[in-house]
């Protein structure tokens, strides 16, 4: 028997790997849930965005594929519309009619009968100026023209026809005949309406401390909208009343000229209501720092 110095030595080395089964697998499953995610996000966005109609049309495709197959379009929408993708309203399900499109076309139908309307005064105003001798003379004081937030009607003063008496709020009679006619007109849309009132830059002896301009301005601006209920106007259509004063003069060349006093009446097209109607809003909900008589606590 040999003896212990001549057994073989065995030398055992152990390689160590990269963390065996648990390599890189956990970047791949992160990987499929953040595109899993992503394309869940999507489609969230996609049924946002798309009318009722079309989500209807979707709905009823994954619930009776061979029907939107047989009939053909987006959706029963067209199957049942003889219009592709047409409709009275975003609520129908007949039709689809996309968002931005039910808005263009509200604007536009807004604009034809803001702009019908005009025709139509002027025609009136022509029957009624020709019929009385007294309307007559008025014909250079109505202005009517379009502007951004409908169609305004100016009603202007003259060196020697003003509409008011004098330094006060009081109508002449005249004033108050056209002011009837026009409410007749107002009541024929379903618009709201805009009252403002101007001045010319003559001061008042009191100076701006007392009454003034501006409390002149207003009231004009308010006996106009009481005569225009009192012909007739729907109350509910008075969204504004404002007193501007002598700040936006009409002949800014000469601040004195009469046709600078005028009544302002605008007949609001949609977008301009709804934006007056936010700031009401805005400033309901928002503490007024500038109200005198108040007391505010404006942190330092």
């Amino acid at each position: 028997m040999s003896d212990d110095s001549q057994r073989p030595i065995v030398v055992k080395k152990i390689k160590k790997g990269g963390h065996g089964g648990h390599g890189g697998a956990w970047k791949i499953a992160f990987a499929d849930f953040m595109t899993a995610m992503m394309a869940f996000f999507l489609l969230m966005w996609l049924l946002g965005s798309v009318s009722k109609g079309n989500l209807k049309g979707i709905a009823d495709y994954f619930a009776n594929p061979v029907k939107i197959a047989s009939s053909g379009g987006e959706g029963t929408g067209d199957a049942t519309s003889l219009i592709k993708g047409g409709g009275e309203d975003l609520t129908q399900q007949a039709g689809q009619v996309k968002k931005g499109e039910a808005k263009r076309s509200e604007s536009a139908q807004d604009r034809q009968r803001l702009s019908e309307l005009k025709k139509k005064f002027e025609v009136l105003m022509d029957e009624k100026m020709q019929k009385s001798s007294k309307l007559a003379q008025f014909r250079n004081q109505l202005r009517l023209d379009m502007v951004a937030e409908g169609l305004r009607i100016q009603i202007v003063d003259e060196q020697n026809r003003p509409m008011f008496k004098s330094g006060s709020s009081e109508l002449e009679q005249y004033t108050r005949d056209v002011l009837h006619e026009i409410a007749n007109l107002l009541n024929e849309v379903p618009n709201s309406v805009s009252l403002s009132g101007h001045t010319d830059a003559a001061r008042f002896s009191g100076g701006e401390r007392g009454y003034s301009n501006w409390e002149l301005s207003a009231d004009r601006a308010n006996a106009s909208r009481r005569e225009l209920l009192t012909g007739g106007l729907d109350p509910q259509k008075v969204l504004r009343v404002n007193g501007f004063a002598d700040v936006i003069p009409l002949d800014k060349d000469n601040i004195y000229d009469p046709i600078n006093r005028r009544i302002s009446i605008v007949v609001l097209n949609k977008a301009a209501e709804d934006d007056i109607r936010l700031q009401a809003g805005r400033a309901a909900s928002e503490p007024d720092q500038t109200k005198t008589g108040m007391t505010v606590n404006v942190p330092r």
